[in-house]
């Protein structure tokens, strides 16, 4: 009798083997989902990975423990759906595009938006395959046959429905409100997607001369350009040192115009001189400031990170930083830079980009946070979500109950319209 035999190997491949029991899998339905099962139902939906390049160990490490998750349910007789997917990222992709592109010479503009907007599908199409490629790979048990991308149809349906019935609702609004804005990207963006570095920066004071007799102020700043947009400066009630000044008028250096001393709780007397200046157009505290007191919102700077004819002549489209050392030097000449010294404070940077984002003034949609974030504080309060470690709880609370509305317009090529 002849005996059969096989040789092994030296080294192990493992490619073969996981590629038949994973088409075995597969072949045999063992991934999917039942709408009709008699089972407990068991669901997850796969947090998309974005279409902007492969997966990294970061996705490994997270889809193993989801499968891990969706076997063990499995193997306790529960109905599975582990829901896979990938996600248009919209400004991620638009600019790993946009860079693509760069480096052949080409500029979206160059080719103006439905083409752009086709190199990007093409983009998709590449190493959105790859993705799910690299999952099947991983061995992941995913069920395959509901396989979804969100900009897919019905899923560009739903966001426009829910946006509809927010809106009729009261939730979503459209106003003119200080955005975090990226000069390259040219979008808004959230707060979530604004990336804060701590850093040494110079704080200069800066003297603001009476309009009747002699003398000054000092009010100490880290954004010299914006002076041009100063429309009041302004002293916390109970600051004893400077309360007295309130209702004199001072003139704006540089720019010129006669402005108000006011008094306002959001100033912090232990700031600088205690005295702050009064932006509304380019600072988030001082636009609630303009609103509380009836105040002009000057915009001096555009979208582009630009002066603009409203910070006049001398100033006229030149960029932000050039306009701040244009304006250290006019102050320097004319006497009114008292001082300077280093200052360390956060800087918000494009998420993206890493381009330093302007705070401006603009008509955004909005998400009104209050409301949804209620639930979510009753929810914990009587404890139906409990969070561990307890520690964390106030931490949850106070981000809770400070929430702020939602920017949610982007001024992109690429998402859902």
């Amino acid at each position: 009798m002849a005996s059969s035999k096989r040789t092994l190997g030296k080294t192990y491949d493992p490619a073969p083997i996981e590629g038949k029991w994973y088409r075995c899998w597969n072949e045999r339905g063992m991934f999917r989902g039942l709408v009709d099962s008699k089972k407990p139902h068991f669901s997850v939906v796969i947090p998309p990975p974005n279409v902007t390049g492969s997966l990294h160990m970061g996705h490994a490490l997270n889809n193993t423990l989801q499968d891990i998750s969706c076997r063990f349910m499995r193997m306790c007789g529960f109905n599975v759906l582990w829901l896979p997917g990938t996600d248009h990222a919209g400004i991620a992709t638009q600019n790993v595009v946009e860079k693509h592109l760069s480096s052949q010479g080409i500029s979206r503009h160059d080719l103006g938006r439905e083409r752009f907007v086709e190199k990007i599908w093409e983009w998709k199409k590449e190493y959105g395959d790859r993705i799910i490629n690299q999952l099947k790979r991983l061995g992941a048990s995913c069920d395959w046959e509901r396989e979804r991308f969100t900009m897919d149809e019905g899923l560009s349906r739903a966001v426009r429905a829910v946006f509809v019935r927010l809106y009729k609702e009261g939730l979503i609004y459209r106003g003119n409100y200080i955005v975090n804005w990226c000069p390259r990207c040219l979008t808004a963006l959230s707060d979530l997607e604004v990336d804060h570095r701590d850093e040494v920066g110079v704080l200069y004071h800066v003297r603001y001369p009476f309009v009747e007799g002699d003398g000054h102020i000092v009010v100490a700043t880290t954004r010299p350009e914006t002076i041009l947009g100063d429309v009041a400066v302004a002293v916390h009630p109970r600051d004893e040192k400077n309360r007295a000044l309130v209702g004199r008028k001072v003139r704006v250096p540089v720019a010129g115009r006669v402005v108000p001393v006011i008094e306002d709780m959001m100033v912090d007397p232990g700031f600088g001189t205690g005295l702050v200046k009064i932006t509304p157009a380019h600072d988030p505290n001082d636009f609630l400031v303009g609103q509380r007191h009836g105040l002009e919102a000057i915009q001096v700077i555009d979208e582009h990170g630009a002066m603009n004819g409203e910070a006049g002549p001398n100033f006229d489209g030149m960029d932000r930083i050039e306009a701040r050392k244009k304006m250290l030097s006019l102050l320097e000449e004319e006497g009114l830079l008292e001082k300077t010294e280093d200052h360390e404070h956060a800087i918000g940077h494009c998420y993206r980009c890493s381009t330093v984002i302007e705070p401006y003034l603009s008509e955004q949609w909005f998400v009104k946070a209050a409301p949804l974030a209620a639930p979510g504080i009753e929810a914990v309060r009587e404890g139906r979500i409990r969070i561990i470690p307890d520690q964390w709880v106030g931490t949850y609370n106070n981000w809770m109950e400070n929430i702020r509305d939602w920017c949610i317009s982007r001024q992109l090529w690429w998402g859902h319209r």
